[in-house]
């Protein structure tokens, strides 16, 4: 999730603005705006209770910014312009929002190939222009993050087989009715924010930058899994989970098995979730994800609070959004890596001098948008590359006639993903009525086409019921990117990669890859597995590569 919050002298419109950007992990679609996704953004504001007064800080964030509508409003502040926004599944979209740019630019193909170490992102280009920046907390959106296990998996998903990469999703609650401060290092990072606000940030005279990053709510690690596990523990307190309405919670629909799409049941086993599952543990599942979103919710709040204590809110404008949403069971999936809306929706928010009270924006738009926008509002030329566009003339009738016609977003957004727990490379074009899914060469796997104003859910594929629409949306997005050449450069680089990992560890290697995430299934038929790798290296290389 994201926020950006911008000081505004008093003579200057939106020019020089302080500028804080917070951000914040697998955010689902509680603050998603739009007629297609009203049902799924209300069911999920419904699952969280009216705050009383003791969550004061929630209720600043909660109401001010809509995040989850858990508090009454504050006078410090005022809703601002609200739109939905979709990019690829997860660590893509940081990328993407830091670059401004399309992940196939960038070439940010997994967890592990982010942006180079010297990347300007326009956090730089801002501080070139007089801004005064600082960040805390998850920083990761340049390359070498992630385990061993997490770009494997990615560089294998070409493989013919299949392997449980994560723990089974469960719940894990601390009986502690009083115990507010659940994920500890988000608080301290979100202390470390309050503190350089209220010691440095408010004697600057020049404008500033800072960003704040979150994992909440993300899904916590879970060791019961083995020695290498990945995290699929959603964990929480009595307090927070009071805030929870079950009784207004939702349980999703599942397609049979057999019915799945293939790479949909791919991402289900992989993610350990084609099992059986209770509906009380589903309920929980998702219970448990609200209550850290509520957390996650106070976190926010108190920076919003702290702004407001300063005389800083009504001088500011702030952006609020996230990285990637959370399945929470929906299509038999919990975590991201998916071009549903549960994981591909997320919420943007906006608010400050200049933008417009109450306004709800239908338009889809991008988290690439972040990076021409941010440079918009402080009055900085945009550089002509960029993939995304600038949002204030949505946000604002006096942006849209200052920047004309021209500048207006497309009516469509590209999403894409090139990681783990997916075993094609995924292109979503989406646009308000319809969302259109292509993957690897356009041939091989069958695409996915979704009319999101009569199925929300996305539970039936239309793409052979409307072939025109399919081919239509198909060309378009060839227009826009060459997926089929993207897809097998992610090919030959996922073999490449692969290849030069297994010469680094020499004879280790048999037991470095019998122990990953995937361990518990490996352990059992080791030499069917690395036959399968074996056989995978030997097909479609490039001979220079072997």
């Amino acid at each position: 999730m994201g926020v950006v919050v911008l000081r505004v002298k008093p003579d200057v419109t939106i020019k020089k603005p302080n500028c804080k950007l917070w951000e914040l992990f697998a955010v689902p679609t509680l603050l998603c705006q739009g007629e297609n996704a009203r049902g799924r953004r209300l069911a999920r504001r419904q699952a969280l209770k009216t705050a009383t007064s003791d969550a004061t800080a929630v209720g600043v964030a909660g109401r001010s910014l809509g995040a989850s509508g858990t508090g009454p409003r504050s006078r410090g502040a005022e809703a601002g312009s609200s739109q939905s926004a979709q990019r690829g599944a997860g660590r893509k979209r940081l990328l993407s929002m830091w670059s401004g740019l399309f992940t196939h630019l960038t070439e940010s193909w997994n967890n592990f190939k982010g942006l180079d170490p010297n990347y300007t992102t326009w956090m730089d280009v801002m501080e070139r222009h007089g801004y005064r920046t600082q960040k805390f907390g998850k920083l990761d959106y340049t390359s070498g993050h992630h385990s061993i296990s997490n770009r494997v998996e990615a560089w294998t998903r070409d493989v013919a087989f299949l392997l449980r990469q994560e723990g089974r999703p469960m719940v894990n609650l601390i009986h502690n009715r009083t115990k507010v401060r659940v994920m500890e290092r988000d608080w301290q990072n979100t202390d470390k924010a309050i503190n350089w606000l209220r010691k440095e940030a408010i004697n600057y005279t020049e404008p500033f930058v800072l960003y704040l990053g979150l994992n909440l709510p993300h899904p916590y690690p879970s060791p019961s899994s083995g020695e290498n596990f990945g995290s699929s523990t959603f964990h929480t307190s009595l307090y927070w989970l009071g805030k929870v309405s079950r009784d207004a919670i939702k349980i999703p629909k599942w397609s049979p098995l057999s019915e799945m799409h293939p790479v949909d049941y791919y991402s289900s086993y992989t993610k350990n979730c084609t099992g059986r599952f209770t509906e009380k543990e589903i309920k929980n599942i998702r219970a448990f994800y609200y209550a850290m979103c509520a957390e996650t919710d106070a976190m926010l709040g108190e920076i919003i609070l702290a702004l407001h204590q300063l005389d800083l809110l009504q001088k500011t404008i702030v952006i609020y959004s996230s990285d990637h949403g959370e399945l929470a069971m929906e299509h038999r999936q919990f975590y991201k890596m998916s071009m549903y809306e549960a994981s591909a929706h997320v919420p943007l928010l906006m608010m400050g001098p200049g933008i417009k009270v109450d306004l709800q924006v239908s338009n889809v738009v991008s988290l690439v948008d972040i990076y021409p926008t941010m440079l918009d509002i402080a009055g900085i030329p945009l550089p002509q590359n960029l993939s995304g566009y600038s949002l204030l003339p949505l946000s604002s009738e006096t942006f849209k006639n200052e920047h004309k016609v021209k500048n207006l977003h497309p009516p469509w957004i590209l999403s894409e993903f090139h990681g783990c727990n997916v075993n094609a490379s995924t292109y979503m074009l989406r646009t308000n009525h319809w969302k259109y899914i292509a993957y690897s060469d356009g041939a091989s796997v069958l695409p996915q086409l979704f009319d999101l104003s009569s199925d929300p859910d996305e539970l039936t594929n239309v793409a052979v019921k409307f072939p025109e629409i399919t081919y239509s949306l198909d060309q378009k997005l060839r227009s826009i990117i060459n997926y089929p050449k993207v897809s097998a450069s992610v090919h030959q680089y996922n073999k490449e990669q692969f290849i030069k990992w297994k010469q680094s560890i020499g004879q280790n290697y048999s037991n470095v890859i019998a122990n990953l995430r995937w361990h518990q299934d490996w352990q059992k038929e080791p030499r069917k597995y690395e036959s399968a790798i074996d056989q995978w290296l030997k097909t479609h290389m490039n001979p220079r590569a072997v």
